[in-house]
């Protein structure tokens, strides 16, 4: 409709707004500094890129190298450290006469929760981040950094102590003595019980 509409007009042959001198020296001065290394990168590319392959190459066998290390360190089994006692010799007779004399007026259930309360408080004194308030006496004894030897003892303490207090079964004298030769081997594991005074 040509009442309304008009032809288009053709495009202007604007030029360009020319660069201020000073941005043009800094072009020339970027020119002259890289030229020389343009130069090298254009002549050596084939070398650059055989020793951009090397590199990637070493690169991805230290990688491979260092997981297949974790790997194998994973699945071989560590040597354990040669084991320690966790309690004081002094501290573990002293628990051993209390609980003795509980033991000795035929309260052997209060006897032997004594002894894991104490070795409970012996784990938490030794190593405090492997506990936690909710603790159970079961998740206690399968720590995985507790020595095998107080592991199995705590086990047998813990058993114990939940039998008189879940199954409503007082403890008799043999249920004591399996206790404290445990808390024996948990304490102290180079003391034999007979070293500790013997049970009464």
């Amino acid at each position: 409709m040509p009442d309304i509409q008009f032809a288009p007009v053709p495009p202007r042959n604007v030029p360009p707004p020319d660069a201020p001198e000073w941005l043009k020296a800094i072009f020339r001065f970027l020119a002259k500094l890289f030229e020389p290394l343009g130069r090298f990168l254009g002549h050596n590319w084939h070398t650059i890129e055989i020793v951009l392959a090397v590199l990637a190459v070493i690169g991805a066998l230290w990688i491979a190298g260092t997981l297949l290390w974790r790997l194998w360190e994973s699945r071989t089994p560590q040597t354990a450290a040669p084991a320690t006692p966790i309690i004081d010799r002094a501290v573990a007779l002293a628990l051993l006469e209390d609980a003795d004399a509980l033991a000795a007026e035929g309260r052997f259930g209060e006897a032997a929760r004594l002894l894991l309360q104490r070795s409970v408080h012996h784990i938490a004194t030794t190593r405090p981040e492997w506990l936690n308030p909710s603790s159970t006496a079961r998740e206690i004894g399968a720590i995985p950094g507790l020595p095998g030897n107080a592991k199995q003892a705590f086990g047998v303490i813990a058993r114990e102590v939940e039998r008189s207090l879940y199954a409503l079964r007082a403890l008799a004298a043999e249920d004591w003595q399996r206790a404290r030769a445990a808390y024996t081997d948990f304490a102290l594991a180079e003391l034999a019980p007979s070293g500790l005074g013997g049970a009464r």
